[in-house]
């Protein structure tokens, strides 16, 4: 099993991290944690060579941060970026959030940013963590505009647009959030298992509203072996391998 998805990097974690680790190394194949913000950049990187061959890492700025990043700060993520490519399998979570950014001119600025992120990530060539909350058309839109290739639409909950995501090959990831919403089921049941990955978003959609971990990622793989009709060593083998492919993990 694979978590493609958590932030281990969250203050949530600041008093157990290790210990955090060292129990999902006993029960998964790696995790991959985003760094969702510059300030985490180095904390993340730590992790990357702490626990080299487990801990593997994307990074991006998360859509909701677009009012607090400077220039500077955007542009110096960047350079550290481009410095640290080797120890980074992903750029993201980029995107578009106009669940926590309403006002129409920072919506704007998410959206220059997202196209600068999916130009950068040409550049370097490494796959692309989209983040599309309330958003889903929008960022749909933009990158198939920029004709972005290698793209797990993280999170993603509108199975209207599964049919786009097919046809321009990028896989979609999902967590614990399959569980109670029937909107994240209908994208599960519509998309290929060889196009999904499996992910928990922690620390947060924990169960019981606890603080989620990556080993709750096991609860994910049991639920879409149910929908699918498999069994949950071929789910847990075929998703494993997806996260594998599309991050390139030599593990």
């Amino acid at each position: 099993m694979i978590d493609s998805h958590c932030h281990l990097e969250q203050d949530d974690y600041s008093e157990d991290r290790d210990e955090v680790i060292e129990k999902c190394k006993k029960e998964l194949n790696a995790v991959v944690t985003s760094c969702a913000h510059p300030k985490k950049f180095d904390l993340t990187m730590q992790m990357v060579e702490k626990y080299k061959g487990f801990v593997f890492a994307t990074v991006g700025i998360h859509p909701e941060y677009i009012k607090e990043i400077t220039e500077k700060e955007k542009d110096e993520l960047l350079e550290s970026i481009k410095k640290n490519k080797d120890k980074i399998v992903g750029i993201g979570e980029v995107g578009l959030d106009f669940n926590w950014v309403k006002e129409l001119d920072w919506q704007k600025k998410q959206k220059e940013l997202f196209i600068e992120f999916i130009n950068f990530v040409k550049e370097i060539k490494k796959p692309l963590v989209v983040h599309s909350r309330d958003a889903y058309e929008e960022c749909v839109k933009i990158l198939e505009q920029e004709d972005a290739k290698d793209v797990l639409m993280h999170m993603f909950g509108e199975n209207s647009l599964v049919k786009k995501i097919l046809e321009n090959g990028w896989y979609v990831s999902t967590n614990t959030i399959i569980m109670s919403s029937k909107k994240y089921k209908k994208v599960v049941r519509d998309m290929p298992i060889d196009k999904i990955l499996t992910e928990t978003d922690s620390p947060w959609l924990g169960p019981e509203g606890k603080r989620n971990d990556p080993t709750s990622v096991r609860i994910v793989v049991e639920k879409i072996s149910e929908m699918k009709k498999i069994g949950f060593d071929e789910c847990d083998k075929k998703t494993t391998e997806n996260a594998k492919k599309f991050f390139r993990l030599d593990i």
